[in-house]
């Protein structure tokens, strides 16, 4: 059986509810130009959920959306699935030509603000069959302060207890061949004073701070936790910073420097080709996060269940006809549709099962 090798870019922000900056190529790695992203997988939380921001993105797509929608969609990406609870915000993107291969998908939220009933903290899921294996990616926002550990911890299990797909064999997040979890998961230094802390940023000296980072400290102990891995820790902690600079907090507060915004995965072995913060975005107190993977997995669909035929691209707004066809004993429901998904310069269609 052949061997598909699938890349993956994942993006964590905090955006401190700030409108997203004019350039985000380098966030994205567009500079790059190589093209061999098949997804992009970008979660952000405390996007504006203000009650009239939150009635323009009803009737409009919210301008982080857009920002990523305009800045990916040249390099031949359509935005598959998107999920949003209030400033928790999940997009998937993927590389137009995989869409026939994307299937059963879905999309979940976990509130655990107020005891389950805000929105400002919790989790927001998108799920799906790629190429016949099962993802999900898992985008959270759990409880600040440096005393609310072990609330961390009962919040990731609640939102993983809650959060149930309908008619797959992966009926759970972590019953999936594999599972992407990230955000602003909040787990701070312990122990160490601002001083200690800042010290071992000033000499490049993280490893000092690793083994009192909460998150790594909970790996040894916490069930949950079993089975997740996480690259080292080798860029300075991403929060707190003063808006505006790369300077961290120097407000009377004085936040200790944290490792709050991580990528982690779990069950399949793969390749991490890196994990790095982006210093260069002030917008917000958090710096974005980002890390690129690749799967390696047999091919258990390498055929389309539907195949679309268009006579010519469609470059403007006029009448055409698609044809298709489908694979012998498909299973045809009223349900079906066809999705037009537009790419610059581009526009394909899919039927979406």
């Amino acid at each position: 059986m052949s061997l598909s090798a699938k890349r993956v870019h994942i993006i964590t922000w905090n955006v401190g509810s700030a409108m997203p900056p004019d350039d985000i190529t380098s966030l994205l790695g567009l500079n790059v130009g190589d093209g061999n992203t098949d997804m992009y997988i970008i979660g952000l939380q405390e996007v504006n959920s203000m009650i009239n921001k939150r009635l323009k993105d009803v009737l409009f797509t919210d301008q982080w959306s857009e920002v990523c929608m305009d800045a990916l969609s040249p390099f031949g990406y359509v935005l598959v699935t998107s999920q949003r609870m209030q400033g928790m915000l999940l997009l998937v993107f993927a590389k137009y030509f995989h869409l026939p291969f994307l299937r059963g998908i879905q999309t979940q939220t976990t509130r655990t603000g107020l005891g389950g009933i805000w929105g400002n903290k919790g989790g927001v899921s998108a799920r799906m069959n790629v190429f016949g294996h099962s993802i999900c990616f898992l985008n959270c926002h759990l409880p600040a302060h440096m005393e609310n550990s072990d609330q961390r911890m009962e919040d990731f299990e609640s939102i993983l207890q809650q959060q149930q797909f309908e008619g797959q064999a992966a009926s759970g997040v972590l019953d999936h061949d594999v599972v992407f979890w990230f955000g602003d998961l909040n787990f701070r230094i312990e122990d160490l004073d601002m001083q200690v802390v800042k010290s071992a940023i000033d000499n490049n000296k993280l490893s000092t701070l690793w083994e009192k980072d909460q998150l790594n400290m909970a790996k040894g102990s916490e069930t949950v936790l079993e089975g997740f891995h996480e690259g080292p820790l080798k860029f300075s902690p991403t929060y707190k910073f003063d808006v505006g600079t790369d300077m961290y907090d120097t407000s009377g507060k004085k936040r200790k420097p944290a490792w709050t915004d991580r990528i982690l995965w779990r069950l399949r072995p793969m390749a991490q080709h890196f994990y790095r913060s982006h210093m260069e975005y002030t917008i917000s107190d958090h710096k974005p996060v980002s890390s690129i993977f690749t799967l390696q997995f047999p091919y258990r669909v390498d055929m389309p269940l539907v195949t679309l035929f268009v006579e010519d691209e469609w470059t403007e707004i006029s009448d055409a006809v698609a044809k298709f066809k489908v694979v012998p004993n498909f299973a045809r429901s009223s349900w079906d549709w066809i999705g037009l998904y537009k790419v610059i310069s581009i526009i394909s269609t899919v039927l979406s099962i």
